[in-house]
């Protein structure tokens, strides 16, 4: 059982390896670089090379069943789902088999909304103290589901 952390842009990178270590779980960081690692020996920091995508395939690779993969790339997300892996967004929202059709669509969707008027501006909200709180909820949850798979 482990945790696979997307840090790219991750912002609850520390409520993931606090969560992991009162687990006794091995967490992955894993980045094209920027980050400190952390001293705390449950937590490995993976620097992979530069470009598009190499840190979603070593997650892709590895995460299976018994895994927990926090991630706000949905297609990322969509290959972790179909390994077995429990998957989570930051704001602690599950990706299943049964939503992740869904997920899909509708950032494909977006994205023809996007590149169909170049001067939309705005569109994301912000993070907030309730998305964190809901995501340490919902990692709880995802490992106690893990742990049974694994």
């Amino acid at each position: 059982m482990a945790i696979y952390v997307d840090a790219d842009a991750c912002p609850v990178k520390a409520e993931a390896e606090r969560v992991g270590t009162r687990h006794k779980t091995q967490v992955f960081i894993v980045s094209n670089g920027g980050l400190r690692p952390s001293p705390n020996p449950l937590v490995e920091t993976v620097i992979v090379p530069e470009g598009p995508d190499i840190a979603d395939m070593w997650i892709a690779d590895r995460a299976g069943p018994g895994d927990v993969v926090v991630t706000g790339d949905i297609p990322l997300a969509a290959k972790c789902v179909e390994a077995g892996a429990e998957v989570l967004k930051h704001n602690g929202e599950p990706l299943t088999k049964a939503n992740i059709g869904n997920v899909l669509a509708t950032r494909d969707l977006m994205a023809d909304l996007r590149a169909a008027d170049p001067f939309r501006q705005g569109g994301g909200k912000g993070f907030s103290k309730f998305d964190r709180s809901r995501f340490l909820e919902a990692l709880e949850q995802a490992l106690r589901r893990a742990a049974r798979k694994g």
